[in-house]
């Protein structure tokens, strides 16, 4: 990404995509090379991930979750073991899923 490295043919619209991305890398690399702005940056980053509601595990569309037909119910397995379980009946009500086990929750794609 940086200017001084592309190439002559590039197009004129990919080259202020490249800027930009270089542009967003030099500041990501002002902020976390410093020991005192990464520190601010991290406790940043934990103050959001705590006022979070839940513990977003993934964002999952229906037809990537097993489908039981006997009992309506889609499931899938959670990091810890556990499951993430939707009846057929919900899938219209409920966009968010509790793992049975852990606090992880994943979201469902419509």
């Amino acid at each position: 990404y940086h200017p001084d490295k592309q190439e002559a043919d590039v197009p004129a619209g990919e080259v202020e995509e490249r800027m930009q991305r270089f542009i967003e890398i030099d500041q990501a690399w002002k902020i976390l090379g410093n020991e005192e702005t990464k520190k601010e940056y991290d406790l940043q980053q934990r103050e959001d991930n705590l006022t979070k509601e839940w513990p977003l595990h993934a964002q999952i569309y229906l037809e990537d979750m097993s489908w039981n037909e006997d009992e309506q119910l889609y499931t899938l397995s959670c990091r810890c073991g556990g499951n993430y379980s939707i009846f057929k009946n919900e899938t219209k009500d409920v966009s968010l899923v509790c793992c049975d086990t852990c606090s992880l929750v994943i979201q469902i794609l419509q």
